[in-house]
């Protein structure tokens, strides 16, 4: 009878070691998350949601923009994140963010039957570098052309350094 052999501690440590490095690259190719702005409805006129984050940052530090959608819709739904960044309380940059467009994707899944789109990923739209150590606040709010089988179940705006 053949029985496995045990592993040493060195073998044990090795293999944790092995398993545990890919995780490590995960940051550098993510970026770790520092806010999270949970808009998840679309503002229309008189009912505007804006969900804000400020973040205590350092000259040159780069912050990604990335989205977490789960949305459904038929025919077309052109929607924008609009994104007010103020620098010490101050105007500092305004952007929009189309949550489609991104430079990575993370976990998509997209379904189309009957016309009817269900459609789910995280994906990155983009980044800003800070010019000076300052308190800056990120103010978003997620905007959409009429279409009234739009569902949205998710729409975040996540901050990531």
């Amino acid at each position: 009878m053949n029985r496995p052999l045990p592993l040493s501690t060195t073998k044990i440590l090795f293999w944790a070691l092995a398993l545990a490095l890919p995780l490590q690259g995960c940051n550098a190719l993510f970026g770790k998350e520092v806010s999270r702005l949970p808009v998840n409805v679309v503002s229309t006129a008189g009912h505007e949601v804006v969900r804000e984050a400020t973040l205590k940052l350092q000259k040159d530090d780069e912050v990604s923009l990335w989205s977490e959608m789960d949305m459904a819709y038929d025919g077309e739904a052109p929607l924008r994140f609009q994104l007010l960044i103020l620098k010490n309380g101050a105007a500092f940059q305004e952007l929009e963010i189309n949550p489609t467009d991104k430079h990575i994707t993370v976990g998509e899944l997209k379904t189309s039957i009957n016309g009817r789109i269900n459609w789910s990923f995280s994906g990155k739209n983009g980044e800003i570098t800070v010019p000076e150590n300052a308190n800056y606040t990120f103010k978003a709010r997620l905007v959409a052309a009429n279409n009234p089988t739009l569902q949205i179940k998710k729409a975040e705006l996540v901050l990531k350094k």
